[in-house]
């Protein structure tokens, strides 16, 4: 206890209730005293409560509870909370009701009372300091998210044998916690907890564009801060975020950063950035994680895992990797916004990934993709917690509503306690603090692909025929569509005219995905080769995850920002490709769409898009298609605030009478999923006792979508099955073939049955868990699963029609 305890004094070095905090922590295990915990040891006998329960019912005895408030004063309404909180050590908390106290007392014996209160008195006197003046019950409950985290992880460390070897009782605790003291630094640099100081030298040698410059002169204000990016795609806002970011650690706002991304692919694409950049943040060199599912399938990580220590390289321990939800304690963390947002959810260790998160500042990318009610409340709910807790922010976005940016901002300045104005200053780019400075004003990039026409295409058909006009000029081209049937069906299309079309969309397994990746980047990457007349045909994982430059660009009609995200691969990198050097005169974004001035019914969009009608709310892309149509063109950074409120704002036009249904039905589902947001998001105000929970992740997602259902396909060879993935690891190879696809498109079909004696045998030294979380499915050497199901290496997984209709 005291080991944990001396860990605890240096994660807390800067908190104001530091010795208060160590005082209880060291106090997290004294449930362990008694004859219960004792026959566990030593003889395997089931305990009735758990020690960290007992722990609980030992200190609100009211012997203790009397010693403890007579010197630290306060009252019991703030200490309560408190001991609750280092109770719940173990990623969760403490729920055994007041009238199993006394039982559990009574079952650990007299002896143990008094040496928990000899121990209590003990610890009182090795941090005389420690006070609850002043602290009410309503701080106290908010505090005990920060207390519970700051105890998990000091307990792992402290609990080390490697840091903290056992030794004998020889020592009287004073001098045991100075040896404790001694041990804790170097415990802590093991486990990569120890941050490096800051570094205030210029992070990048290239001309700074408009809003990095604004991002490097911006005041920045006393205490808690959350600035906010927008700005159009290619703008450079991640340089512009990391200039901030590193004035930031330099006045003490955070100890390091969690850049959080709105996919994996995106967090991999970040992490291959961020890499090379953040020991220009440091003056030593930084632990660097990557927190997500699939992490341990990123070979850039794997590389930072496997370097040798040096002064000019991030580095990532074993006791860092072990776990996603240590990867946030890392100094700097890339992931998903996911890992994040379960901080703020009743899951196991919520308070251990709020921890983390507490003592750097929350990086979130793409913001404009949190627009969902489920989604908007959980970020508001943990930007909130987060500012409560001292924390700093910074908002990335290029389509960011001006409703949704009030309601984030005003969440942030409530959680700092601070009085909150709104601010609908439609002005575009911008950089803007919560309740401090802004810049608005910017000079016209230098280079710039001027604006982007649009054009209507009346439906498939047409598209086809321009990408087959626009290839035999020697156009790089894509088509972004909405759903990956109508992406595959495209490819086809496009084939059979002669066209050499790829294919990218989240339905190929992840070994086939991440190859075709790189044939993608390599051909129509910044620096890509061989991309003269070719088709990239993709869904909405081109939107963000790849830095990808077109000439010419077809996208089905989706919501305005989402458009917007597209166009940005439109004419990206004009330094290396001038309008010069293009096949083809201007940009254009040509969108497949029915036209807006002729709605005869509710199934107005679904005759020109078959399964991409259905993605998204059918008034945001009506009001998206008449705007444009009446706009024109995409200026930037002209138009584009006006387009988005016109769609998502709050004085949006009215829709067509045919589709009124329609939009009553999104707007009743987003009050919905609004509502199940409240339900499943922490109440801060209740603290960590009553407010926090012990759920798995997944009975709390931290997304509401259609339920998916995850696939391991495996191939024949000889007479022996193997996963379709030929890495040499077996474990690797695994996950490499899995591939999700939609529950309900899956429920009507046959497939293999998990108990055939070949798959059974594949999955023998399976844990159960594992076996019920994928299907096994053989692919057949023609690519057939089962009738109606089919895979292609180059085409992904194809749910075909029945041959009975």
């Amino acid at each position: 206890m005291l080991d944990v305890a001396a860990v605890a004094e240096i994660l807390l070095a800067d908190h104001p209730r530091r010795d208060l905090f160590c005082l209880l922590i060291a106090l997290h295990d004294v449930g362990k005293i008694g004859k219960p915990f004792r026959d566990m040891l030593y003889n395997g006998s089931a305990q009735a409560w758990k020690h960290w329960e007992v722990t609980e019912a030992w200190l609100r005895a009211e012997s203790t509870e009397t010693l403890m408030l007579k010197q630290l004063g306060g009252t019991f309404h703030a200490l309560r909370p408190l001991i609750a909180a280092i109770a719940g050590h173990h990623g969760r908390p403490p729920h055994a009701p007041d009238r199993d106290w006394t039982t559990m007392r009574a079952m650990a014996g007299a002896q143990a009372e008094e040496d928990a209160l000899a121990f209590v008195r003990v610890c009182l006197d090795l941090w005389p300091a420690a006070s609850l003046s002043g602290l009410r019950n309503r701080e106290a409950k908010h505090l005990t998210w920060l207390l519970a985290g700051v105890t998990t992880v000091a307990d792992w460390v402290g609990s080390n044998a490697e840091w903290f070897s056992p030794t004998s009782a020889t020592l009287s605790l004073p001098d045991y916690l100075k040896m404790a003291r001694w041990k804790a630094p170097k415990a802590l640099a093991a486990a990569g907890l120890l941050p490096p100081a800051p570094k205030a030298e210029p992070l990048f040698n290239f001309a700074l564009r408009p809003m990095q410059q604004a991002a490097r002169d911006i005041a920045l204000p006393p205490g808690p801060m959350l600035p906010i990016i927008e700005d159009e795609t290619g703008a450079g806002k991640t340089e512009a975020a990391l200039i901030l970011l590193q004035r930031m650690l330099c006045a003490d706002k955070g100890r390091g950063a969690y850049l959080a991304l709105p996919t994996m692919a995106t967090a991999d694409a970040m992490f291959r950035r961020a890499r090379g950049v953040v020991t220009g943040l440091f003056q030593s060199e930084p632990s660097l994680t990557l927190a997500h599912g699939r992490a341990g399938l990123s070979v850039e990580f794997r590389d930072v895992r496997n370097a040798a220590p040096s002064s000019d390289a991030p580095v990532c321990g074993d006791w860092l990797a072990e776990s996603r939800r240590r990867a946030l304690l890392a100094d700097i963390g890339v992931g998903t916004i996911d890992q994040a947002l379960l901080a703020v959810l009743p899951t196991r260790f919520a308070t251990l990934r709020n921890w983390g998160l507490s003592r750097k500042v929350l990086i979130v990318d793409e913001a404009h993709e949190m627009g969902d009610p489920y989604l908007a409340h959980e970020l508001a709910t943990l930007l909130r917690l987060h500012a409560m807790q001292g924390g700093s922010a910074i908002l990335l976005t290029a389509t960011l509503p001006l409703d949704l940016r009030a309601r984030l901002s005003r969440a942030f300045a409530e959680g700092a306690g601070r009085d909150f104005a709104e601010d609908h200053d439609p002005a575009y780019p911008s950089l803007s603090i919560t309740g401090g400075a802004a810049i608005r004003d910017f000079p016209p990039p230098a280079l710039t692909k001027g604006d982007v026409v649009v054009d209507r295409l009346p439906d498939a058909v047409a598209a086809v025929d321009l990408l087959a006009e626009a290839t035999a000029r020697g156009a790089a081209c894509v088509w972004v569509r909405n759903a990956v049937d109508d992406a595959i069906a495209a490819v086809a299309a496009l084939r059979e005219r002669g066209i050499e079309a790829d294919l990218l969309h989240a339905r190929f397994t992840l070994a086939d995905r991440k190859r075709i990746e790189a044939r993608v980047m390599a051909q129509f990457g910044p620096e890509g080769t061989g991309r003269a007349g070719r088709v990239l045909v993709g869904t909405q994982v081109l939107e963000s995850s790849l830095d990808l430059d077109f000439d010419v660009m077809v996208s089905d009609l989706a919501p305005i920002a989402s458009l917007i995200q597209r166009a940005g691969r439109l004419w990206r990198h004009m330094d290396l490709r001038p309008a010069s050097a293009r096949p083809v005169p201007a940009p254009v974004l040509h969108i497949v769409a029915p036209d807006p001035a002729r709605v005869e019914d509710e199934r107005w969009l679904h005759a020109v898009l078959e399964g991409g009608a259905w993605v998204y709310p059918q008034a945001d892309q009506w009001r998206t298609a008449q705007v444009l149509a009446e706009a024109g063109d995409l200026r930037a950074p002209g138009n584009l605030r006006a387009l988005i409120e016109a769609v998502h704002g709050p004085d949006a036009r009215a829709v067509p009478p045919a589709l009124e249904r329609a939009e009553t039905e999104a707007l009743g589902e987003g009050y919905a999923r609004a509502n199940r947001a409240r339900q499943n998001t922490i109440t801060i105000e209740d603290g960590y006792r009553d407010g926090g929970g012990a759920s798995d992740d997944a009975e709390y997602p931290t997304r509401l979508g259609q339920e998916t259902r995850t696939l391991l396909l495996l191939r024949r060879e000889g007479n022996a099955l193997r996963p379709w993935s030929d890495a040499p690891d077996r474990a690797e190879a695994e996950a490499l073939s899995e591939v999700s696809a939609s529950a309900a498109r899956l429920a009507g079909l046959d497939l293999p049955d998990q108990n055939q004696p070949e798959l059974t045998a594949f999955t023998a030294d399976w844990p159960e868990w594992h076996k019920v979380s994928v299907t096994l499915c053989i692919v057949e050497e023609d690519g057939t699963i089962c009738e109606g199901l089919a895979y292609d290496a180059d085409l992904g997984l194809l749910l075909v029609r029945s041959r009975t209709g």
